[in-house]
């Protein structure tokens, strides 16, 4: 049995896991649409890496020709002629790795650089670097350093190529900060050990099952949590859930009078007992504060790891898509705007200025979750300095619907959460996302971007286009529902 050194950080954040990816990958559940486009998305990190390297040589061997890819790099470390590696392989003490990229020092030393499209030092790459450096060293290699290369967020795009030297930061891991050779020995040989086991580890599911990512084989540690478990309750914690479990107590019905519990949580928990809609006799006063006209509002973005236009940074968020739905006055016809962008140009101008014109004259803007809004609109404000006035008034227009909701109403179907998806289905029941083919903001924006791929057919362009316009306006549309339902409550 042999290790990667995927499989050794996998290890690392479960032994469980680790067993199971090695003799019961049939468990794990498929990766979805999001864990698909961030692996993608770190692949074309990776790519641009390179670049940073001229000369270097790639080993182009796949995983079933490891023995290969081993020969070739032998034959690359001993060419000086070669100033870098990428994908070098090597095997030591039954561990194999494959360096993204091993970068020849003048002293015939190397630097082994884990590329990453994180902007930070996360905790599993010290685990994912210092198992490189071991087998690196052990395979014969005088390693001079061993560095995370990560993403710069300060970098800001000027058009063009990238800035290869601005673009990354190249951070060496040193003895305060690495995981020692010692760790990186005794974990992979304990790993190796749990591999040659007839069972897998028995291992209880904590924490470990969602950091530092969730397990692809959650399910099989983890039951489904039943309609008002304990668990459900808004913000508590695990003292709470300990003393619980203590006395037996598992729904949220059972737990007595004298526990002690939060307000919101007290309100939750007299809302299942009862069955009922829990509404609070503010709710009338706090509705008075909206002023017509009032508008609706969502947003639909993406956030690259590598910055598409010129003026933006890794990570930044272009806004391609909004919904306004607007009513002039109470009882008033409900008008709905909305944009899309429908090509490859900066949508940032003619997202704004189209956005604008929707909320003018606007007296409440309401959104669901408002920092997500707030903070995109200062961004575009910060970029293009001519909208900043008029986006800072609109920003003092803003209403949030969330904190609102947690204030004023619980229903038992909300099952703990005040996110739309729990809210609407709870109140608005004939409302619903579900069958829809876009239905939440991450596969919003992988559809956007399968949208304005050359490959996409036109086809399923038009489908991809029609199903975004509608995802957005059921957003908007539903927080027009649920306030209409919430002012019938008070009338």
């Amino acid at each position: 049995m042999r290790l990667s050194k995927s499989r050794f950080v996998a290890g690392v954040q479960c032994l469980k896991r680790l067993y199971l990816q090695v003799y019961r990958p049939d468990l794990a559940a498929e990766p979805d649409e999001g864990a698909v486009a961030i692996m993608e998305q770190g692949q074309l990190v990776g790519i641009e890496a390179q670049k940073a390297f001229p000369g270097g040589v790639l080993v182009d061997a796949s995983h079933d020709h490891l023995g290969v890819a081993i020969a070739i790099t032998r034959q690359l470390v001993a060419n000086p002629d070669v100033p870098a590696i990428f994908e070098a392989t090597f095997e030591a003490d039954n561990v194999l790795v494959r360096v993204d990229v091993l970068k020849r020092d003048e002293t015939n030393s190397f630097q082994i650089l884990e590329v990453k499209s994180s902007t930070t030092l996360k905790n599993e790459y010290r685990y994912d670097i210092g198992i490189q450096k071991q087998v690196v060293t052990h395979s014969g290699l005088k390693v001079s350093s061993a560095c995370l290369m990560h993403l710069n967020r300060e970098y800001v795009y000027a058009g063009g190529n990238y800035d290869r030297s601005m673009l990354f930061r190249i951070l060496e891991l040193t003895p305060e900060n690495a995981i020692d050779e010692g760790e990186s020995e005794s974990r992979a040989r304990e790993q190796l050990r749990v591999l040659a086991a007839p069972e897998p580890p028995d291992v209880k599911a904590g924490p470990q099952c969602t950091d530092p990512v969730r397990c692809e084989f959650f399910d099989q540690c983890n039951e489904p949590v039943p309609q008002y478990h304990v668990s459900t309750l808004p913000r508590i914690g695990t003292k709470k859930l300990d003393k619980l479990a203590a006395m037996n107590v598992e729904f949220i019905h059972a737990v007595a009078d004298d526990f002690p519990l939060s307000g919101q949580q007290l309100i939750v928990r007299d809302a299942v007992r009862t069955g009922q809609l829990w509404v609070n006799p503010n709710l009338a006063a706090e509705l008075n504060e909206l002023k017509y006209p009032v508008c609706f509002m969502d947003f639909e973005t993406v956030y690259p790891a590598l910055p598409r236009f010129a003026g933006m940074r890794p990570y930044d968020h272009i806004p391609f898509q909004w919904s306004v739905h607007r009513m002039e006055s109470p009882g008033a016809e409900l008008q709905h705007f909305e944009f899309l962008a429908n090509d490859n140009s900066d949508p940032r101008i003619p997202f704004i200025e189209s956005l604008l014109t929707a909320l003018q004259g606007a007296g409440t803007i309401v959104v669901y979750n408002q920092s997500f809004e707030k903070t995109r609109l200062q961004e575009i404000a910060d970029f293009m300095p001519k909208y900043a006035s008029v986006i800072g008034g609109f920003l003092s227009c803003v209403w949030d619907l969330l904190p609102f909701i947690r204030r004023n109403v619980y229903h038992p179907a909300f099952g703990g959460s005040y996110s739309l998806k729990a809210v609407l289905p709870a109140l608005v029941p004939e409302m619903t996302y579900e069958g829809m083919a876009v239905a939440e903001g991450e596969a919003a924006g992988i559809a956007f971007m399968k949208m304005l791929d050359p490959s996409t057919l036109d086809d399923d362009r038009a489908s991809l286009r029609e199903a975004l316009l509608r995802y957005c306006g059921q957003d908007t549309l539903a927080t027009v529902r649920i306030l209409e339902l919430l002012v019938r409550l008070v009338h």
